[in-house]
């Protein structure tokens, strides 16, 4: 039986430069609660993005964020249910590296903000205006006034041409996601660690769960659910390991 319903969203319920969730995936969103059974957007977004997408149905939901370092339950605002911070001195240093990178920039979240530190503006509008962020600009990663749970590079010219760059000296103190065509995040939780938290804050076994994913950090997540599906158009490898697929979020929800 499925409890929970955990979602990722950039590729599975957005599509290319798609910016509004389909109003279809709100009416089953409601259908399915008078179920009993919740839904979760699970995502390398923040939370006040997160709500955003969702504003008709936003305060019933539960939340995986930051790529499961901050988990947020039902509310407006909903409690702080998890929070998974990285070491902060390992995470300035690796900051220091990705601004190092020729047309990288660095954005480091914390519970509910993004921290930019920008060389181009360009990073900046598109976070705050594309991604729909809450964006403080800060001169120095050292200046970032709270702990951050996330470190990631925006890369223009492609996150697998700077991955072989970066991760090497990082995967063994950070998990490490390509998390879209520019994006690649570093981070002590994966969305599997979300999961499980969330798992263990509302008394739903994994075995009730369905993930929906389409990229490599939603792997994590995929891994350790009962009913793990992925999009028709998702990466090679995650087509190798889940034969259950999908074309629309919203037809998948209609068949429970």
């Amino acid at each position: 039986m499925i409890r929970l319903i955990a979602s990722d969203i950039d590729g599975t319920l957005l599509h290319g430069d798609q910016t509004e969730i389909d109003p279809r995936v709100f009416a089953e969103i409601d259908r399915l609660a008078a179920k009993g059974i919740r839904f979760c957007p699970a995502s390398g977004r923040q939370y006040s993005s997160l709500r955003r997408l969702f504003k008709p149905v936003a305060d019933q939901l539960y939340y995986v964020c930051e790529n499961g370092a901050v988990v947020f339950g039902p509310g407006n605002p909903g409690p702080l249910l998890a929070k998974t911070s990285m070491d902060r001195t390992l995470a300035e240093e690796l900051c220091r590296d990705i601004l190092a990178v020729d047309q990288c920039e660095v954005l480091v979240s914390g519970v509910n903000t993004s921290y930019l530190c920008p060389k181009e503006q360009d990073v900046v509008d598109h976070v705050r205006y594309f991604v729909g962020n809450h964006v403080v600009e800060s001169r120095r990663p050292e200046e970032i006034p709270e702990d951050m749970v996330k470190v990631s590079a925006y890369c223009r010219q492609g996150a697998l041409a700077v991955e072989p760059l970066l991760a090497p000296k990082w995967r063994p103190h950070f998990q490490v996601a390509v998390a879209g065509e520019k994006w690649l995040d570093f981070t002590l939780a994966d969305k599997g660690t979300g999961i499980r938290a969330l798992c263990a804050a509302t008394g739903v076994t994994l075995s009730e769960v369905m993930a929906i994913g389409d990229n490599y950090n939603d792997l994590p997540m995929l891994e350790v659910v009962g009913a793990p599906y992925i999009m028709e158009n998702a990466v090679e490898d995650l087509r190798r390991r889940f034969s259950h697929r999908c074309l629309r979020v919203e037809e998948l929800l209609a068949g429970l």
